[in-house]
């Protein structure tokens, strides 16, 4: 059972959290980038499709090797989102529709075009500038074999080799991601200094929050060690395992010497005494994906962070018994620490949720489904653009990618870019309305029915497009604002569960029609909203429900 714990909810507790993707969102200066212009010409459909806040992927000065996350100047707008004063406008226009703001901070590395590194590179080993990363001479009598054989998520070595003033081979830097994005060195005081006058500029530009990249990576242990097994690791952590034992795998997990270690806690401490010298309730969110899941409610202790995505659901298939026991598991983690929940279905790291499922119409019957289960969950709920029009992953050609995990991988993994394709706003107009130029990335043509406007047009209420889907549940789901949770059923092809007295949720995962018993209290009721056709829901009598195939449904009870 979930319980409130009596106190007033926090504005961020139950929230549905909207994930733009600034390149892929909306363009209105025609260079085929989404920009921030473009953001604040699109508030109002956020605000219709019900979301409670917006979270933004990095906009900041940067070379753009990793789609932004390659930071240059943490504290500026790179120029093809705008400029400062489009993220103030931003800021400003969105909570004037009501809508908070989350931004990302990239606290794990450096691009190497940022102006530490650049002064790291001008400078001696053992020097105060090369210390705020980390540098280590090589190993070998020239030094040509790194200083361990850890390897990159993205792919190759973990190191690169910098060349001396004088051209001769000198250090190795660590870069756990792409050699562009040097790993920061956190017992380095400048470093703790230099982030928190990021928190506070931000901060009092307005913003309501942060989302932490890589928020388990700060803290490096054991570093001039090798790896057992760095390259089984690195698949892994990339989940490439589908012909990995599960063993190995969670022995690979268990020990990782540069992800969740001890340290990052005290980091955390000290941000969050920052946050709380704010007014307004200000929050933030890790992406931490720790082993075991256990683990990920440290980060969420009262004097630490205020959510941490549930990564369980981000892998999930589309089964009862796998869900129900991450929906328990996750549930009772978090009450263990008084946190609230939070569910994530899809971000720009990951396949969109379509495809994730199958894809086609199955998949989409699925993606519809998963959804309508996760809305009506206690705690928080983050949606990535696009997830709300049922996009699946775009087909794109080699010669199109642009994920460095395409590169470093030389073509084996073919990287994130199908998931991150710009939003197909109107059918009816060039690039379905997201550029009047050449977008970044190609966007199909066959999208023409999952375009905004074209599922705006599809408004039959027994028969929901995604959009309409979204947004009945985003608004739906504010009905059980601090309500109980209490399992109905459990079995291999239902999950049903109560929020309160008045509301119930079942999800038949199987393919077949099923028929379950509602409680007691429920011999008069009606449906809410399902993530089927409501023609296909079949004959419901006194106290019982059909539920289609492959579908979740929610139900009232009448007084």
């Amino acid at each position: 059972m979930y319980l409130k714990n009596g106190q007033a909810s926090l504005w961020w507790q139950e929230a549905a959290i909207y994930q733009i993707y600034p390149r892929s969102f909306q363009d209105l200066n025609g260079d085929g980038e989404g920009d921030l212009p473009g953001v604040i010409s699109r508030l109002s459909y956020l605000k219709e499709l019900g979301v409670d806040a917006i979270w933004l992927s990095p906009f900041y000065t940067s070379p753009n090797k990793d789609g932004g996350y390659d930071v240059s100047n943490p504290r500026d707008v790179d120029p093809r989102f705008g400029d400062m004063s489009d993220a103030v406008s931003l800021i400003e226009e969105a909570h004037k529709v009501g809508l908070r703001v989350i931004v990302d901070i990239v606290p794990n590395h450096f691009s190497t075009e940022h102006i530490w590194f650049k002064a790291a590179l001008d400078s001696e080993p053992g020097s105060k500038e090369r210390a705020r990363f980390h540098f280590f001479d090589g190993r070998g009598e020239d030094g040509a074999i790194p200083p361990n054989n850890w390897c990159s998520i993205f792919g190759g070595p973990a190191w690169s080799r910098v060349t001396d003033s004088d051209g001769q081979p000198g250090q190795w830097y660590l870069h756990l991601f792409d050699s562009t994005q040097a790993d920061l060195n956190w017992t380095n005081e400048e470093v703790h200094k230099d982030f928190e006058e990021t928190l506070r500029f931000w901060l009092d530009k307005g913003v309501d929050g942060f989302r932490i990249d890589v928020a388990h990576g700060l803290v490096k242990d054991e570093i001039l060690q090798d790896h057992r097994d760095p390259e089984g690791l690195t698949r892994a952590l990339r989940l490439d395992v589908s012909d990995m034992p599960r063993e190995q795998r969670e022995s690979l997990l268990s020990d990782v010497p540069f992800f969740d270690r001890d340290g990052v806690h005290e980091i955390y401490r000290n941000w969050r005494k920052i946050f709380d010298s704010y007014p307004g309730d200000r929050m933030s969110v890790a992406e931490a994906w720790v082993h075991p899941s256990s683990r990920a409610t440290l980060y969420v202790r009262p004097d630490e962070l205020h959510q941490i995505f549930n990564f369980d659901f981000l892998i999930a298939e589309w089964d009862a018994k796998f869900l129900a026991n991450a929906v328990e598991k996750t549930l009772q983690e978090v009450a263990a620490v008084s946190a609230p929940p939070t569910w994530v279905l899809s971000n720009h790291d990951s396949p969109r949720l379509v495809s994730r499922m199958g894809g086609g119409e199955l998949g989409e019957k699925k993606a519809r489904a998963i959804a309508l289960l996760t809305h009506a969950l206690p705690g928080g709920v983050y949606v990535f653009q696009g997830e709300e029009l049922g996009l699946p992953d775009a087909p794109l050609s080699d010669a199109d990618r642009q994920d460095p995990v395409f590169f470093r991988t030389k073509g084996v993994d073919k990287g994130r870019d199908g998931a991150r394709v710009p939003l197909p706003w109107n059918s009816e107009q060039n690039n379905f309305g997201f550029t009047s130029g050449k977008p970044w990335l190609p966007i199909p043509a066959n999208w023409i029915d999952k375009s905004v406007e074209a599922q705006k047009m599809l408004n039959e209420e027994n028969r929901l497009s995604f959009l309409r889907l979204y947004q009945k549940s985003l608004q739906l789901r504010k009905l059980f604002a601090d309500s109980n949770f209490n399992w109905l059923i459990r079995s291999n092809e239902v999950i049903g569960f109560s929020r309160g007295s008045e509301y119930a949720i079942y999800s038949n995962t199987s393919g077949e029609e099923l028929q379950v018993s509602l409680p007691e209290t429920f011999d008069s009721f009606e449906v809410m909203i399902c993530s089927a056709p409501q023609e296909q829901l079949g004959r419901s009598g006194e106290g019982t429900l059909q539920l289609p195939p492959h579908s979740t449904t929610w139900v009232k009870r009448l007084k």
